[in-house]
């Protein structure tokens, strides 16, 4: 645990009581200070009693006498509406903040030459994969290095500071929002597309909270943006207009080059920039040129870096040949091992350790991973893939799938996922989404499931009698809540069923 010193025998609010609430709470008891706790349910509560944590009613407290309130990212700050403690906070003058910005506090109140480097990674897709790949390349580089956030551990919950450690922090754009002071010595912005804009009050407030992670980095800190969208190229442009150092990974379709990189909603021109109206967006925000950006200088050769299935580049140099990394296929995941390498390389790895790193890497769960093997079948679970545009990463990545998707689904469902329509040999329809997802894809060969069995032995069947090697993919762009607890608990339903038709598991890559 990391104690949080700054509010020594002062009373901070508390609400929100899952894992970042009452590891926030711990650390904060730690520093000295009195947290005061508080949630609308009643188990959270009498877990943090069990712990002799002090619990009150926030709704009759005091709030003038509290020096913050630490909100769980779960509660809203600002849309559809502010939670009531937010408006009591507001109300009496007191700071609102969250656990990344607890972090910060404490890593700031170590001397300089005490302080660990801290790795930052948000954005829409890609986030979880690029932070256990970083945390994967450092540690076999031979560094100590702490991964957590939005990702595993809570960041309050990980080891306590020393000099020679690296925190790589999964941050997500609710817990941006609560931060001020956060610093990363790395921030990586992998890619903005449409996501959670119920919260944010659309995508200028979205883009505007993802864009956090880099507000209060000094000149020596380095950003790493993703430049396939207009909003990555505006705010990669924006920094370097300040002198900020920043480097730059564009996605291609091919190793040298052409048209294109991923397609994002942003193509449909629904989204971008331009979309709102002036007076409305910050100056990165702004409508984008049409021509291409390119990134400051960025080692070897100064053109930012690049990626393509299977090959990371910088320039036109080819850094690695990625083709025998089982556990990165698609130019997404190619992004992903440049963001990784980057970031070694900033770090003072060597070449050659980062591309050993990159190579080795096994994989993260329910993030394009290879469960099992039933004959001439792969099945691959992609769970984690839980809005349209992260189920295209993996739609792209095989010329043919037998596709299980549905769910609880996200705004837009999977219309923007047509052109890959093509690649769909069949589709298994589960959840909530099924009979509007059914209607999505008209002609493409389709069957509603409803359940994770049903549509894996209905797959499994299809994919054998097909012949030949096939792919049965659950990347189910949508959330999970309608059928499972969340995005982990319905992969493992998806590894149970498959292992339950007697497929033998994949090797570790």
């Amino acid at each position: 645990m990391i104690p949080v010193p700054g509010f020594e025998g002062r009373r901070v609010a508390v609400f929100g009581l899952g894992r970042s609430g009452i590891t926030a709470a711990r650390a904060l008891q730690a520093g000295g200070a009195v947290p005061v706790l508080w949630d609308d349910g009643v188990s959270g509560r009498m877990q943090a009693e069990a712990e002799g944590l002090l619990v009150e009613d926030l709704t009759r407290a005091d709030w003038s006498g509290f020096a913050a309130l630490v909100l769980s990212p779960g509660a809203p700050l600002t849309h559809p509406k502010p939670h009531w403690t937010v408006e009591r906070a507001h109300e009496a003058g007191v700071p609102v903040i969250g656990d990344v910005e607890l972090f910060a506090r404490a890593l700031t109140a170590l001397p300089p030459g005490d302080r660990p480097r801290v790795v930052a990674i948000t954005g829409t897709n890609g986030k979880s994969t690029t932070t256990a790949l970083i945390g994967w390349v450092l540690k076999q580089a031979g560094l100590t290095v702490h991964i957590g956030g939005n990702i595993g551990i809570g960041v309050l919950a990980l080891p306590e500071p020393t000099a020679d450690a690296v925190y790589v922090i999964e941050v997500s754009s609710y817990q941006l929002d609560l931060t001020t002071g956060f610093a990363p010595n790395v921030a990586i912005l992998t890619n903005v597309s449409p996501d959670h804009l119920d919260r944010h009050g659309g995508m200028v407030g979205y883009v505007a909270a993802k864009r956090r992670i880099f507000q209060a980095q000094d000149g020596e800190a380095l950003a790493l943006v993703g430049v396939d969208e207009e909003w990555g190229r505006k705010i990669a442009a924006d920094l370097q207009a300040q002198g900020r150092r920043v480097e730059t990974v564009l996605s291609l379709p091919s190793p040298l080059g052409g048209e294109g990189g991923l397609r994002s909603k942003t193509d449909e021109g629904d989204v971008s920039p331009a979309a709102f109206p002036a007076e409305e967006a910050p100056s990165y925000l702004a409508s984008p040129s049409s021509e291409p950006l390119r990134g400051p200088p960025s080692p070897p050769r100064g053109e930012g870096y690049s990626a393509a299935a299977g090959v990371l580049m910088a320039g036109r140099e080819v850094l690695a040949d990625l083709t025998a990394a089982r556990s990165l296929p698609g130019r997404h995941n190619a992004q992903n091992a440049a963001f990784a390498y980057a970031t070694a390389r900033a770090l003072g790895v060597s070449h050659e350790a980062a591309v050993e790193g990159l190579l080795s890497f096994p994989g993260l769960s329910h993030r394009m991973e290879a469960v099992g093997r039933l004959d001439a079948v792969r099945f691959i679970n992609d769970s984690k893939a839980t809005n349209a545009d992260a189920a295209r990463q993996a739609l792209a990545s095989y010329p043919s799938v037998f596709w299980i998707a549905g769910g609880k689904a996200k705004e837009g469902g999977i219309d923007s996922l047509r052109d890959l329509f093509a690649r769909v040999t069949k589709a298994y329809l589960i959840g909530e989404a099924a009979d509007d997802f059914a209607v999505t894809l008209a002609d493409t060969p389709h069957v509603v499931a409803q359940t994770m069995e049903r549509a894996v032995e209905l797959a499994a069947a299809d994919a054998a009698m097909a012949g030949g090697e096939q792919v049965v993919l659950l990347s189910p762009a949508c959330a999970s809540f309608d059928q499972f607890p969340d995005f982990e608990v319905r992969g493992e339903a998806f590894r149970a069923a498959v292992l339950g038709l007697g497929a033998r598991p994949e090797p570790a890559a």
